[in-house]
């Protein structure tokens, strides 16, 4: 879980609140399920650690006393979101070539705050903590704060040639290109993995020809280099999810308003539509209505509440609340984007409520729990393949489009095959994690990306859940299969036949193989695996090009069987 470090002078003056006691901040931070784990005074430092990994906008001093004083009653929400005074005139143009790189940006100026020494500590740590850990080491996320005298607009988000493209990075008093600041530079080497595969890449350039920056990976020494005394800032956010990057500037621009900047809007141009446009005026306030029922609240709760109630304490919380029928419409404040279902909302009721006020209650049964039979079955096939010499790997259940559908070529398949028809989330908090695993093997390949560095052969496997549609197709089902994966210079159909046939010996398992056509396996190296009359997996040497959209380069095998179909037509 993020842990932060706040000024305790700086944290007081964020709440307008005196000298305050380590039980004190204890207290405040039920609010936002924290805790404290260092209070040191003398020092005028504190260490918090936040247990809510959904709540980005809450690892930063500037969130944690923004959410207290809404608590209070003593913060109004920002109106900058929404109350657009003219236009704005600030630019900046995306070129199409991103698209393949990093192809979003969002943007917005800060006036009026003075940078103090205090402020910029917590504005690098709020950088570093959203890229690090909500932009996944700045794969999805980077933040990018500069010295807006120096900017002329409009700016370009383009793409540069990386040896002849040279500036003065942040850190040295020498220009370099920018291959040598990913081959030399401390950051260019820690974050080089962003823009693996790319040819050309991303720079920010404004209209006097001067490099801002070279995103994800470093500022310009000369305009990027904020300092304590700057008054106007120029913010802007980089990434692959446009909405995760809309999100991390809404939760920059607040912080910064919180400090007492007036925030003004940059107009950021697509080279086509987005889901929120083709040019969009940022910050923008992208928060939806969910709908939640007094019924959810009691059933949940296991007590009555009042709508009165409901409707106080979720205001309070930051929520706006609309619709006069019976269901609830609640938004989120704009630097939210972690509420997908009614139950989101009715823990923050808990928390604005106190956990305190609730009556507990004993169980009132008593029952023993003991492992399913589908799990025990699971335990004994983790065992077998381990026994056969593979190693167990554990992956998310959800994935993306691309990772699930483009990189494996599976829309060529289209609906024919059960990995072709894709159980989609309707309210993603991002695009990475909007769609349910229909098959283990992208899980695999996944681990087998980010594993290039470990000594060869690679020979892992995983059980876990797959969500798939029923034969009807008017149903969904959860299944647990079974996936190995096998990599190295020599990898082949056979090894891993031997593997799968080792594997059905052991549990005395009737088999059979068939050739069949798949755009995943290389052709006439892929066969359906079927026990007794029914397919119950694959087994193939992974196409060359499925391999090049995963940047993975070793050949690679692979099979998947699912568990539940294994119960038929053991050997007598």
């Amino acid at each position: 879980m993020p842990t932060i470090e706040i000024k305790i002078s700086d944290f007081e003056s964020l709440l307008g609140k005196g000298k305050i006691s380590e039980a004190e901040l204890e207290s405040l931070l039920e609010y936002v399920k924290g805790e404290v784990k260092d209070f040191l005074p003398k020092e005028d430092t504190a260490k918090i650690e936040l247990n809510d990994s959904n709540r980005p906008d809450l690892w930063c001093s500037e969130g944690i006393a923004r959410q207290v004083l809404l608590i209070e009653s003593k913060r109004k929400n920002h109106p900058f979101f929404t109350d657009r005074k003219g236009t704005a005139d600030r630019k900046v143009t995306v070129a199409k070539e991103l698209k393949s790189i990093r192809p979003y940006l969002a943007a917005c100026v800060a006036r009026g705050m003075r940078v103090t020494d205090p402020i910029l500590v917590q504005l690098i740590q709020t950088q570093e903590k959203l890229a690090e850990i909500f932009g996944r080491k700045r794969q999805t996320v980077s933040i990018g704060l500069y010295r807006l005298p120096k900017i002329v607009f409009p700016v370009r988000y383009e793409v540069a040639d990386p040896v002849k493209t040279r500036f003065t990075p942040l850190g040295f008093d020498q220009p370099m290109s920018l291959a040598e600041i990913l081959a030399r530079h401390p950051k260019g080497v820690a974050y080089a993995h962003t823009l693996k595969g790319a040819d050309r890449y991303p720079i920010l350039i404004d209209a006097k020809e001067q490099i801002l920056s070279f995103p994800p990976i470093i500022n310009s020494r000369e305009i990027g280099e904020v300092q304590v005394g700057d008054s106007e800032l120029f913010v802007e956010v980089t990434g692959s999810d446009l909405r995760m990057v809309l999100l991390a500037l809404n939760i920059f621009a607040a912080n910064l308003s919180d400090r007492g900047a007036t925030i003004e809007p940059v107009t950021v141009q697509f080279p086509e539509e987005t889901a929120f446009g083709r040019e969009i005026v940022m910050p923008l306030d992208f928060s939806a209505p969910l709908e939640v029922t007094l019924d959810d609240f009691n059933q949940v709760l296991g007590e009555k509440v009042t709508r009165e109630e409901v409707t106080s304490l979720l205001s309070r919380y930051g929520y706006t609340l609309s619709g006069e029928g019976k269901p609830f419409r609640v938004t989120a404040p704009p630097y939210r984007d972690d509420m997908m279902h009614p139950i989101d909302v009715i823990e923050d009721f808990v928390i604005s409520r106190g956990i305190a006020h609730f009556e507990p209650e004993m169980p009132s049964t008593f029952t023993v729990g003991s492992l399913s039979p589908l799990e025990r079955l699971s335990d004994r096939l983790r065992e077998e393949m381990v026994g056969l010499g593979l190693q167990e790997v554990f992956s998310n259940v959800l994935g993306s489009r691309q990772e699930f559908v483009e990189r494996m070529r599976v829309e060529q398949v289209g609906k024919e095959r059960p990995e072709g028809r894709l159980i989609e989330i309707k309210n993603p908090m991002t695009e990475r994690f909007s769609i349910l695993r229909p098959w283990l093997l992208p899980s695999l390949l996944r681990v087998e990306n980010a594993s290039s560095k470990a000594f060869y052969p690679h020979r892992i496997f995983e059980v876990g859940e797959v969500a798939r549609f029923t034969a009807s197709g008017e149903e969904t089902e959860t299944r647990v299969h079974l996936a190995a994966l096998m990599a190295h210079p020599t990898a082949n159909f056979s090894e891993l036949h031997a593997v799968l046939e080792a594997f059905c010996y052991n549990l005395s398992l009737r088999y059979r193989l068939e050739a069949i056509s798949h755009p995943t396996f290389i052709e006439g190296r892929a066969g359906a695996i079927f026990v007794g009359e029914r397919e119950a997996g694959i087994i193939g040497e992974i196409d060359p090009e499925v391999l090049t959209r995963w940047q993975i380069g070793m050949p690679a095998a692979a099979f998947e069987i699912d568990i539940e179909s294994l119960d038929q037509n053991k050997k007598g």
